[in-house]
C-alpha cells in the first residue's frame, strides 16, 4: 500500500487554517504517516553534529537514528508538507526538518560528473499553505521546496494555498474554499 508521508509544520496546532486543509487533502489518503514537527523539536546541525553524521555516513552506519528521519521521507510514496506562510517563506523548523532529510545516500547522492542526483520514491510533493495575506510573487517556501524535490528526484511538486485570510472585510470561507476546490481536484474528486 502506498504511503503518504505528512511533514506537519503547523506550529499553531488545532487553531491552524493550514493544518484544516492538510486534513481535507490527506481524508482521501489510505496509509498516512505523520510527522508532527512542533512536537519532534529537531534542532538545527552545529559543525559538531554534522559532523558526528558525516562520520555514520562514512563508516556506514545507516543503522544510527540520525538517520531515521531521511530513511522515512525516501522510502515514501508521496510527501505533503503543510506549513504556514511566514515571512516570506514556513517557519524555521520545517527547514530544520528538511537539513534532517538531505542526507547524501539516502534522499539524494553525487553522480561521477559531481550532480546531485535524487534518489527519493515520492513521484509527487504537495505543498499546502495559508496565509494571512497574499502571497504576490513571494512565495519562496514553495520555490525552496521545488528545489529540494528536484534534488530528491521528485518530479512533481503542487501547490494549495488559501490567501487573504486576515485581510479585514475579506470573506475567509470563500477564501478556504477556493484551496478546498484545489484539493478536491488534486484528489480526483
Amino acid at each position: 500500500m502506498p504511503t503518504t508521508l505528512f511533514v506537519n509544520a503547523c506550529m499553531r496546532g488545532a487553531q491552524s487554517r493550514t493544518l484544516e486543509l492538510c486534513r481535507e487533502y490527506l481524508a482521501a489518503k489510505q496509509d498516512v504517516v505523520e510527522v508532527d514537527l512542533s512536537a519532534l523539536r529537531l534542532v538545527p546541525f552545529d559543525g559538531a553534529a554534522a559532523g558526528h553524521r558525516y562520520d555514520l555516513q562514512k563508516a556506514g552506519r545507516w543503522d544510527d537514528p540520525v538517520f531515521d528521519l531521511a530513511k522515512q521521507f525516501a522510502s515514501a510514496d508521496e510527501i505533503v508538507v503543510g506549513a504556514p506562510y511566514w515571512d516570506l517563506s514556513f517557519p524555521a523548523a520545517l527547514k530544520t526538518y528538511i537539513e534532517h532529510v538531505s542526507v547524501c545516500d539516502i534522499t539524494f547522492h553525487y553522480t561521477e560528473q559531481g550532480q546531485a542526483e535524487g534518489i527519493c520514491k515520492a513521484q509527487t510533493l504537495t505543498y499546502i499553505t495559508s496565509c494571512g495575506g497574499f502571497v504576490e510573487g513571494a512565495n519562496f517556501g514553495y520555490e525552496y521546496l521545488c528545489g529540494i524535490a528536484s534534488m530528491f528526484g521528485i518530479p512533481e511538486t503542487r501547490f494549495v494555498a488559501a490567501e487573504g485570510l486576515d485581510v479585514v472585510g475579506m470573506n475567509v470561507e470563500d477564501q478556504m474554499n477556493k484551496a478546498r476546490s484545489i484539493i478536491a481536484k488534486l484528489n480526483g474528486r
